[in-house]
């Protein structure tokens, strides 16, 4: 399968080609992949425009309508399944048969968001509470709440930006979008896909590559009602302070913790954390990062995951038996490698990994690793997991919440009172019970606390923080 040489923006549901500016690279061989053309300042304005001039013939659009939209993209995404995954792998450098799971995800993202897309209900609310209001009846509905900003990251190309189109078209709210300079092509395709859909009035949608420097628009315009963005911490809380009265949602990153009981089923804990922590080479805000083990199967559960992550095989993503590829780029694998380094001259133990060879970083299992080193506090985002142990089951759960981070954690018991315990204890946003942190489902309620971020994605919860609440008081007497 071959990639075009140049693709376009989409600019008010159509095709541009202004420049083919941006250059993106296979992150595997580090050539030229392709080009798009890059949005500048006028562009980025012209879009929001026409987001604004849209947001009510959007907001008109019938149930069915929106519906219809979202299931042809689900037909057309199914008819160009390979396409789509073929382009992950060498844009993201992620190994296949990872990135057509992504295409999967893509694919029930905007299914559930078809289903949701004639789901949108209100309430009829009794206000009789006192004397003065007898005879009083109130409803309420949710409205969309206008022109959408979108900033979507690298590591889930598709499937992050499908959290934020798919319900912002089943919520009748018009958009932009910056996909990540480094991993377009998939935002681009969903374009491409969106403008052979006649019923979307001019000025839906715009997908528009650009630099960071030239991007500004996205956030600080004040015509924009809501800015959702996935990303680092640090631009993340940047961002909400420069974005003025709109709306923010900001789904961010974390350094996840699982909790390994001594009753836990040691064979399925081992292939999940395997899974949880180095799936797309630990690309993930909620890949595993901190193993928490108790004391009476550590020795034998470290053994055997040792052994497991020797085995890891790394290399071209395009090779089906391919586990780990490349990190995003040679500066990120450096930048984790030094932290590996600095634990280990800290005191730590390296039991697997921690080579590096441009962007390919080995698969890395460290224990002993002092509290306070950046690869335990701050989030690795790369293929490092930091094993520790304990023997009591609420210090287990302090130490998975002794961090500024709080978007998921995994726990591996099989005792019910301890399952409810963390749930009314951890500090995140979300449990898995028996699987990973790294574990999601696109239609739960996905987000987190603390510097993790605000708000939750998950079709009809993203929906929610795109609509306002309307309400009605009619009396009746």
């Amino acid at each position: 399968m071959k990639l075009k040489d140049v693709y376009p923006l989409y600019l008010n549901n159509k095709a541009a080609q202004p420049n083919s500016d941006l250059v993106v690279t296979d992150k595997y061989t580090g050539e030229i992949a392709f080009r798009t053309a890059l949005a500048t300042p006028d562009v980025i304005d012209e879009a929001i425009a026409g987001a604004v001039r849209a947001a009510e013939p959007m907001a008109r659009l019938a149930g069915y309508e929106k519906r219809d939209v979202l299931s042809h993209c689900v037909a057309r995404f199914q008819e160009r399944f390979d396409e789509l995954a073929y382009a992950l792998c060498v844009e993201a450098g992620k190994p296949i048969a990872d990135s057509e799971g992504e295409v999967t995800r893509l694919i029930d993202t905007f299914r559930i968001a078809a289903e949701e897309a004639t789901r949108n209900y209100g309430e009829v609310q009794p206000l009789d509470i006192s004397p003065r209001a007898r005879g009083y009846m109130g409803m309420w509905k949710r409205v969309p709440i206008g022109p959408c900003s979108f900033i979507s990251p690298f590591n889930f190309p598709l499937n992050l930006a499908a959290h934020k189109i798919a319900p912002a078209i089943a919520m009748g709210c018009p958009f932009v979008m910056k996909p990540a300079s480094l991993t377009p092509l998939g935002a681009i395709i969903m374009g491409e896909v969106l403008a052979e859909c006649d019923v979307l009035p001019e000025g839906a949608f715009s997908i528009l590559p650009a630099s960071r420097d030239g991007a500004d628009l996205f956030t600080t315009d004040e015509r924009l009602k809501l800015l959702s963005f996935t990303g680092s911490p640090g631009v993340g809380w940047d961002l909400k302070a420069k974005a003025g009265k709109k709306k923010v949602v900001l789904e961010l990153g974390g350094n996840a913790a699982v909790v390994v009981d001594r009753d836990a089923d040691l064979d399925h804990a081992l292939e999940r954390i395997i899974f949880g922590g180095y799936y797309q080479s630990g690309q993930s805000c909620i890949h595993v990062q901190r193993a928490i083990i108790h004391a009476d199967v550590y020795d034998r559960f470290r053994d055997m995951l040792t052994a497991r992550v020797r085995t890891l095989k790394s290399g071209d993503p395009k090779q089906r038996d391919t586990f780990i590829g490349p990190m995003i780029s040679a500066r990120e694998a450096q930048r984790l490698k030094g932290w590996i380094d600095d634990a280990v001259a800290a005191g730590a133990t390296l039991l697997a990994g921690g080579g590096c060879d441009g962007n390919m970083l080995e698969a890395t299992l460290l224990e002993n690793v002092p509290g306070d080193n950046d690869v335990v506090r701050e989030e690795a985002f790369g293929p490092v997991v930091i094993l520790s142990k304990f023997t009591d089951w609420d210090a287990a759960l302090a130490e998975v919440n002794d961090s500024k981070f709080g978007l998921q954690a995994g726990l591996f018991t099989r005792d019910l009172h301890k399952v409810l315990t963390a749930w009314d204890h951890l500090d995140v946003g979300g449990i898995v019970v028996n699987d990973v942190s790294s574990y999601r489902v696109d239609n739960m309620p996905y987000g987190g606390v603390k510097d993790s971020g605000l708000g939750r994605e998950g079709v009809r919860f993203a929906m929610e923080d795109m609509s306002e609440i309307r309400n009605l008081v009619i009396r009746r007497t």
